[in-house]
């Protein structure tokens, strides 16, 4: 059984088929009607080609008509499918109904929870703003903290690296002052072995040429003497220093104005006045200088033939004596050697700050007197008359001279500033008075007299 639908869809398909045959029938007439003169071989060709097509379409509508029942029992299926849908549809408004008078009650429980929830999460919300109110300030002073933190932490660095290098430099000098008394132990276990066995052989000494009771009395002086120096004389020593660095900070706060005038005024003047002194003297000097070279080639002449005789005349005397004294002064050095060595080792911390500072004073001297010994070499180089005087020792002793002469100066000048002389008295003859008092005398005194 056909629905209408399908029906009418092949009616429609019909109608077209016929359409179309008309089309081609009336085209083909017509072409009959222009093309008479053609032959019928042609129209048979024509024939058979419209038949071929008319089995064609036939085929064409066939597949169609086959694919349009199968499509009209998909529309069925789909009916039914429909029905049912509309059904479940309808069943389930009538539920949507229920649900909805059901969901209107809930609702309204549902919407006073909801405000009561609602005023309840902004409450939470105030609360919540005003927390992250307080956060921002509490991060605002942790990162205002965290700022000076951080400088704080970049000058402990700093600070950590430069302790770093002075527990490095510190590491260094410890190692250093380390090695050092390693020596120094070393020097005083062997100072120790020396003193020991320096003690032995003095004690052999002592035992061969010595009595028993000197030897007794000897080392009994030197205990009392050992006791009397640690309780007396080694607090007096270092009290005595301590006064003497005392008085040399005083001395050199008070000789600070007068060693800068003597920079800035004496100086200069003793400069020119020697300047002066050289070029007035320069001839003279030369005159001399000449007089003492002939001189002293003249003495030498004569004076060498006495001095080879008296040479030649001592020496025996000289053997003799030194052969003499030799095992005396062998004996006294063995017997020194020990104190000597002991009175080095007890002096030897007293001694480092004079040492150090006589070294220094020897450095800067040296310096000076090299520099003085040059610049006297050159003068004396520079003239004819000068030159045979030019050696090591004359330069030497004229530039120790030099040195010398405005220290003595200076000491004499000192000496005269603070020595205290008493002051002899005056007496003031009074001549604008012409008359002098009279004295005057006791009554009893007057009348004894007569």
């Amino acid at each position: 059984m056909l629905t209408p639908m399908a029906a009418r869809k092949r009616w429609f398909f019909i109608c077209i088929i016929l359409i179309l045959f008309a089309y081609v029938s009336s085209e083909t007439l017509h072409d009959d009607y222009e093309t008479k003169q053609l032959d019928d071989s042609f129209l048979k060709i024509k024939h058979e080609q419209l038949l071929s097509k008319i089995l064609n379409l036939e085929s064409s509508i066939n597949e169609r008509s086959s694919e349009i029942n199968s499509k009209d029992e998909r529309i069925k299926q789909l009916e039914l499918i429909v029905l049912e849908k509309s059904n479940s549809l309808t069943s389930l408004h009538s539920e949507i109904q229920s649900l909805q008078k059901k969901v209107s009650f809930y609702a309204k429980e549902l919407e006073g929870e909801a405000h009561a929830r609602a005023s309840e999460l902004v409450k939470q919300v105030e609360n919540l703003k005003a927390e992250i109110s307080e956060q921002n300030t509490r991060k605002e002073a942790l990162e205002a903290r965290i700022n000076v933190a951080e400088i704080k932490i970049a000058e402990l660095n700093v600070k950590l690296d430069k302790l770093q290098r002075i527990n490095e430099e510190q590491k260094i000098r410890i190692r250093n002052t380390e090695h050092a008394l390693q020596n120094a132990e070393e020097e005083r276990i062997r100072v120790q072995l020396n003193a020991a066995r320096y003690y032995e052989e003095l004690a052999r000494v002592h035992e061969s040429w010595l009595p028993f009771w000197l030897a007794v009395h000897v080392v009994h002086y030197q205990s009392v003497f050992v006791t009397h120096w640690n309780v007396y004389g080694r607090p007096a020593l270092d009290i005595a220093a301590q006064k003497a660095l005392e008085t040399q900070a005083q001395v050199r706060k008070w000789a600070r104005p007068y060693i800068d005038d003597l920079h800035s005024k004496w100086i200069p003047n003793i400069k020119d006045q020697w300047v002066r002194f050289v070029t007035n003297t320069e001839p003279i000097v030369q005159i001399l200088i000449t007089k003492i070279v002939e001189t002293y080639n003249e003495l030498k002449k004569i004076l060498r033939p006495h001095i080879t005789n008296i040479q030649t005349i001592l020496d025996p005397y000289i053997k003799e004596t030194k052969k003499f004294t030799k095992p005396y002064i062998n004996q006294l050095s063995k017997t020194l050697r020990p104190h000597i060595s002991n009175a080095r080792i007890f002096f030897k911390p007293y001694t480092k700050k004079i040492l150090r500072g006589y070294r220094r004073f020897s450095k800067i001297s040296l310096k000076y007197h090299r520099q003085i010994r040059d610049n006297i070499t050159k003068m004396l180089k520079e003239n004819e008359y000068t030159r045979p005087l030019a050696s090591n020792e004359v330069v030497w002793f004229m530039a120790s001279a030099f040195m010398v002469f405005p220290v003595m100066v200076l000491l004499t000048w000192l000496s005269t500033l603070f020595s205290n002389k008493p002051r002899k008295r005056t007496r003031t003859s009074h001549t604008g008075h012409s008359r002098r008092r009279a004295k005057r005398t006791h009554p009893d005194k007057a009348s004894t007299s007569r």
